[in-house]
């Protein structure tokens, strides 16, 4: 193990560090519960200013038998479910060598999944791993995912022009999965997992299970569980979440997917709680005003839709904005730092088979992230040359 004590790398930066993680958060006295991580009980802490960019909740009760703790799937979203997702996979691996053939399947794991990315990633290290080892006519792939497309992603998409010709992301994944020999099923929500089989309901509302001997699969992203209470003692969570937990921000929330698709401006600029200005969100942690690919509800009333990802280079982003705006508070009283995700530029390095020396990977580079049709009056909403 290496470990790296990061109070004193916080303290050069004059940065107070507090080991722990927050329960209760009084946004009308500017405070936040802190339970310590050594064990030494709950400590207040005061702000002025609150940035919450604390990740996801990983919602595996949402999907009955997901998950490493209480269910029968692995997850790469946080460092101890990555070391057991290893452990179980070098299980598998050690069955092949003895000649045995494996079902793996990698993917999402609830109707409203996002991080289809990290899925697509996994996947394919697999294959690449497998190969090494002289093993991949042992192993069945399977990528399962609630995409409306393969290379959906949950932004409607990539595409873009070559030699006249618009490429898409769906053409792009089929070409490199029927080159790794990795099967794919597309608009399909689990909803169920048990031991050996994944049950789910696709987009006509059949319902099917799809067998395994190790699937990890991504669980639906909330925001975390923290109580919101007010001068008075009482629950204002209405005023700072949305019933799933993530930040209200300054976006125009409820809007009808076809409302919201033509209107960019719907989107957030400033990340800023409109109840209580000095909260802002970054990252995954804030609530986006709706789906940016086409949502679908299957005849059973099963919502299958990839949810907006918030990670990567769109949360760097969105967490400098915010910070260079608290500081424009501090200093100026006003902020001059605004950025929606219809107006900014992402790119992504996906590994498609990690190496020193014989390692691929694939670019992706969007823009806007969120499709503005008004901009660019394309099909796709976006310009085609990024």
């Amino acid at each position: 193990k290496t470990l790296i004590p990061l109070e004193p790398v916080y303290r050069r930066s004059h940065v107070r560090f507090v080991h722990g993680a927050a329960r209760e958060i009084y946004p009308d006295d500017q405070f936040v519960v802190v339970e310590s991580a050594d064990g030494s009980g709950t400590k207040r802490v005061d702000y002025d200013y609150l940035v919450i960019a604390t990740g996801p909740y990983l919602n595996f009760d949402a999907t009955p038998g997901l998950g490493p703790e209480k269910g029968y799937t692995h997850s790469l979203c946080s460092l101890p479910h990555a070391i057991k997702a290893r452990d179980a996979y070098l299980e598998q691996v050690a069955r092949m060598e003895k000649g045995e053939r494996v079902k793996i399947v990698v993917g999402t794991g609830h109707p409203g999944a996002t991080c289809q990315g990290a899925a697509v990633e996994y996947i394919s290290n697999i294959h690449k791993d497998l190969v090494r080892r002289g093993l991949r006519d042992k192993a069945d792939l399977l990528y399962l995912s609630n995409e409306r497309t393969l290379g959906d992603f949950g932004i409607h998409g990539v595409h873009a022009r070559y030699k006249g010709r618009v490429i898409s992301g769906e053409e792009f994944m089929q070409a490199v999965f029927t080159e790794f020999g990795i099967r794919w099923e597309v608009q399909k929500g689990v909803k169920q997992v048990e031991p050996g089989r994944i049950i789910w309901e696709d987009y006509e509302g059949n319902e099917g299970e799809t067998p395994f001997d190790f699937a990890m699969l991504v669980p639906q992203f909330l925001g975390h569980k923290f109580k919101y209470v007010g001068k008075n003692g009482e629950d204002v969570s209405e005023k700072v979440i949305m019933p799933n937990g993530l930040i209200k921000v300054d976006a125009i929330y409820g809007l009808p997917y076809e409302q919201l698709e033509k209107n960019p401006d719907a989107w957030p600029s400033v990340y800023q709680n409109p109840n209580y200005p000095n909260i802002f969100a970054a990252g995954i942690a804030f609530a986006p005003p709706g789906p940016i690919s086409i949502p679908h509800t299957n005849p059973n009333g099963m919502k299958i839709a990839a949810a907006p990802p918030r990670t990567g280079m769109v949360s760097g982003i969105i967490g400098r904005i915010v910070a260079l705006n608290v500081i424009d508070l501090v200093k100026k009283g006003r902020m001059t730092h605004d950025e929606r995700m219809s107006e900014m530029f992402a790119a992504c390095i996906a590994s498609m088979g990690d190496s020193l020396w014989d390692g691929e990977a694939a670019v992706i580079v969007v823009y806007p992230v969120v499709p503005d049709f008004r901009r660019y009056p394309n099909e796709h909403g976006r310009d085609l040359f990024v």
